[in-house]
């Protein structure tokens, strides 16, 4: 009872060898990870799992490893899209470009249209009453059917033969000339004339007799002012002959007489341009021609020397303005053409015309003339070219290097001083030469 029980021996691995079998198992385990796994390729087959996966939900298209292809493939179509919505843009900005270019042809036809219908019916009122002469051929002389390119009006008196002469001698073809100038260069060249204060006296006879022999008159006279029946068988033979209206001449009368002159001129003749000239100026044609030709397209143009000078008040004294105070405190006219020579276009002529009966005029007639363009769309060109000296150095040495000018007057005299006798000098210093019209293309 009192021994004590056997003790057994210990059994199992000692626990130095446990660890150390753990150590060996571990890195025989890396180093079988190392050799049979490849991280890389187990990332991408997740990878490849997670866009399967993807694809099933939202299907796309399988595209290139690399990822600057990708990202082209990706944003190629929103580029064409981009594309397409900026043709589609250019498209119909074009078409509204042309849409509104037809519109404003339209527009622009119409407006003509309507100025035309407008100048028949005052023709027609006008014809009523009796104001236009009959020709040769029993016809009313309005609207000849081909189209020209300018009507040069000179402004001239009953008692101014002598200077018509001097220009007849000069610058303005005769005859044949004439006739070859309005076939050839569509240029018609006319003195501008009315009747006396006496009907068929010894001026009107005069002026018949000066028609009868150069043929270079538009007559700004009624037939049933004339009398005598040599007057009227006269009257019905002159091809030439157009009668707007009466017109008395007189000085104070011109603003009158060149809204009549451009009335019956845009009635009479189709053309581009409308000239007023004075008769102690001098012209050249051709260089005349060649400046309206760079405007010729402009529907609505002004041209001549512009200027604004003051306004006379004072009693007696030439080119008095006797409504002066409507021209407020500046005492100067707004910007107009000088009276010597200017031009217009069709379409102001026209105006001029449909409005004749309410249109305003002033004492002075170049003033007038600028008064009726005011509040409308004109382009005013201002040609210095139009109003040169004929004293040296202007347009003898403006002659001289090639470089003529348009038109030559003396700003002392309003026109050549005593034009009659120094026309011929002046155009041998300052002309181009007779020869330059027909060499001028326009």
């Amino acid at each position: 009872m009192g021994l004590s029980r056997p003790q057994k021996p210990p059994s199992g691995v000692p626990t130095r060898w446990v660890s150390l079998f753990c150590i060996v198992s571990f890195f025989l385990g890396v180093l079988v990870v190392n050799r049979f796994w490849d991280p890389v390729e187990v990332e991408e087959e997740a990878s490849s799992a997670r866009k399967h996966r993807r694809n099933e939900v939202h299907p796309m298209v399988i595209c290139d490893k690399d990822v600057s292809v990708r990202t082209g493939n990706i944003l190629s179509p929103v580029s064409q899209t981009r594309d397409v919505i900026k043709m589609s843009k250019m498209h119909l900005e074009l078409k509204a470009v042309r849409i509104i270019h037809t519109f404003r042809t339209l527009d622009k036809t119409i407006s003509s249209l309507e100025r035309q219908l407008a100048a028949a019916r005052a023709a027609k009122a006008d014809t009523e009453e009796g104001s236009l002469m009959v020709t040769k051929s029993g016809t009313k002389d309005l609207n000849e059917s081909r189209r020209v390119f300018f009507v040069m009006g000179i402004i001239t008196a009953l008692r101014n033969r002598k200077r018509r002469n001097s220009i007849r001698e000069t610058w303005m073809p005769q005859g044949e000339e004439l006739k070859r100038l309005q076939k050839e260069k569509g240029i018609i060249i006319r003195f501008v004339i009315g009747h006396s204060s006496t009907p068929g006296g010894a001026l009107d006879r005069a002026i018949n007799a000066e028609e009868e022999q150069h043929k270079d008159f538009l007559h700004l006279v009624c037939s049933h002012f004339q009398s005598g029946p040599d007057l009227e068988i006269h009257n019905l033979r002159r091809t030439e002959c157009f009668v707007w209206q009466n017109h008395i001449e007189g000085y104070h009368e011109l603003s009158t007489k060149t809204q009549v002159y451009f009335s019956a001129v845009v009635a009479k003749w189709d053309a581009d341009f409308y000239l007023k000239v004075d008769d102690d100026v001098h012209v050249n044609l051709g260089v005349v021609s060649s400046t309206l030709a760079r405007h010729r397209h402009k529907p609505h143009v002004y041209i001549g020397c512009m200027k604004s000078g003051p306004v006379v008040a004072q009693k007696g004294i030439k080119y008095r303005e006797p409504e002066y105070w409507k021209f407020g405190e500046g005492n100067k006219y707004f910007r107009h053409a000088t009276g010597q020579i200017y031009a217009i276009s069709k379409d102001l002529a026209t105006y001029i015309l449909v409005n004749r009966h309410i249109l305003h005029r002033y004492a002075n007639e170049d003033v007038s003339l600028g008064s009726w363009f005011i509040g409308l769309d004109v382009e005013h060109i201002d040609h210095r070219s139009l109003c040169c000296g004929t004293a040296p150095p202007d347009c003898e040495w403006k002659a001289k290097s090639g470089n003529h000018c348009g038109a030559s007057f003396d700003w002392s005299c309003s026109g050549i001083c005593k034009s009659s006798v120094r026309m011929k000098e002046v155009h041998q210093r300052c002309g181009e030469g007779d020869q330059a019209i027909w060499d001028t293309g326009f």
